[in-house]
């Protein structure tokens, strides 16, 4: 066991432990266990600021190369063999203090793995310290929410090709099925036609503006407050470090970053965290409000509308035999009321802010991370083991729209609406079609196909759109 000290007292700490004492006492503060684990990809985010800010202090002369070099091989090491130093993060992603737990846990880490390739012992600290030189020039207020904006553009991307992927799956749905016509639906009850190609073309609309919403908020997550250390002042760097820190990390991470103009302002208010929660949660009631559609449409398959064959995946349940359930729109559901439930979170921790710094980092960047991969993996879903596979009854669209009272709209403009609301009235009460009533009423079988044709069912905007396949 070795023993360390902080301003608090002292501790036991074991050996062959890279973590130090800040660590191990959050760990003790926060007892979340092993599941609550900061999520690596904002540890190698701090890692990687880690790097940069020590590379910074050596060309501004405020660093040696040695220790410049060995906080730079340890941060590589630490990186490339994450599996094997994941169980030295010890520190729960909810946590009190601002992120500082974190901070302090990579500080030590890359601090003793240095120590050991400069030939000194774990937790000689008078070498390397975890503070004095890994943290040089920097306050957990400007790494930390410097490495979540890092993980978060990274989630955000891989989200974003997801939705990509699920657009271009609407749009080949809604040109394969461009000419089955079917009932539209408002508010449940039977409305006038349309065609599955103009609906799964929709949804493809709707997912590209939730895509665009995405891009928006990861644009604002370039800029990053890294140089303002605690409040934003920029207290114990120096100009230079300020000038060099974001161009230096810029080349380790590939990414267009930029300084926050007003670092005061970028330390303290978190509103971009707001704006990518607020786009995380468009595009998961965007999915939701789609798979309630799915679900509707595939309902049955005997006494629902059952016009969506939606793919059966697996048994759905363990007392009905051959009962099968929708299983991954409820799968897409189910996420969409969790992610919901994130943004109300963030919103919280936003607003919870006070004065020179937000303290509620933490639980935001916990829920905006796991928010984007649940989001990303139940679009996945959705595509292979929903979208893919599905096939509409187109038999049973064409009965559903000889048999709707509702296909009379297209006689309004003609014969008036009263009178078109009469023959509904007795198309529903007879339970004969609208086709039959105009055969009835002595319209000829050329008039009425010319009334029933998609072409008039549909209206000229979907004609001129090209909307059916002729």
């Amino acid at each position: 066991m070795r023993i360390e000290k902080d301003a608090i007292g002292t501790l036991k700490i074991t050996d062959d432990a890279y973590y130090g004492i800040h660590a191990k006492r959050a760990a003790e503060n926060f007892p979340l266990g092993e599941t609550r684990k900061v999520d690596p990809l904002l540890l190698k985010g701090l890692i990687q600021v880690k790097q940069a800010c020590a590379e910074t202090n050596y060309l501004t002369n405020n660093l040696t190369k040695e220790k410049f070099q060995a906080i730079v091989e340890a941060g590589d090491e630490l990186q490339q063999n994450f599996e094997h130093y994941q169980q030295e993060f010890i520190v729960p992603n909810i946590q009190g203090g601002a992120g500082t737990s974190t901070n302090m846990n990579v500080n030590e880490v890359i601090a003793n793995r240095a120590l050991e390739l400069l030939g000194h012992q774990k937790g000689e600290y008078q070498f390397l310290h975890p503070n004095d030189d890994v943290n040089r020039s920097q306050s957990t207020n400007d790494t930390y929410p410097t490495a979540g904006h890092l993980a978060l553009i990274k989630v955000s991307s891989q989200l974003t090709s997801t939705v990509q992927d699920l657009i271009v799956e609407f749009k080949k749905l809604a040109q394969k099925n461009k000419h089955v016509l079917k009932l539209g639906r408002t508010q449940l009850e039977d409305a006038v036609p349309t065609t599955y190609g103009l609906s799964f073309q929709a949804y493809a609309d709707l997912l590209q503006r939730c895509k665009q919403r995405l891009q928006i908020a990861r644009e604002k997550l370039l800029t990053i407050p890294l140089g303002g250390t605690a409040i934003g002042t920029g207290i114990n760097t120096t100009t230079a470090y300020q000038q060099k820190v974001v161009p230096v990390l810029v080349k380790r991470t590939g990414l267009p970053l930029k300084q926050a103009e007003n670092l005061i302002d970028a330390v303290q208010n978190t509103d971009c965290y707001l704006e990518t929660a607020d786009a995380f949660k468009n595009l998961a009631t965007s999915l939701g409000k789609i798979s309630n559609d799915l679900r509707l449409l595939g309902s049955g398959p005997r006494t629902g509308l059952g016009e969506l064959k939606i793919p059966k995946v697996q048994a759905g349940s363990s007392i009905m035999p051959g009962k099968v359930n929708p299983v991954i729109p409820e799968f897409v559901n189910q996420i969409a009321f969790q992610i919901i439930g994130y943004a109300t979170t963030v919103t919280f921790g936003v607003e919870a802010g006070q004065l020179e710094l937000n303290a509620f980092e933490p639980v935001m960047f916990q829920d905006l991370l796991d928010g984007a991969r649940l989001l990303t993996a139940g679009i996945q879903s959705l595509i292979t083991n929903c979208l893919q596979d599905l096939t509409i009854n187109e038999d049973l669209c064409q009965s559903n729209i000889e048999h709707s009272a509702e296909i009379a709209t297209i006689l309004a403009p003609k014969i008036g609406y009263a009178a078109a609301t009469q023959l509904v009235k007795q198309a529903l009460s007879q339970k004969v079609s609208i086709r039959s009533l105009l055969q009835s009423k002595d319209f000829s079988t050329e008039k009425i196909e010319q009334l029933l044709s998609p072409e008039n069912l549909l209206g000229p905007k979907c004609v001129k759109d090209k909307a059916l396949a002729h």
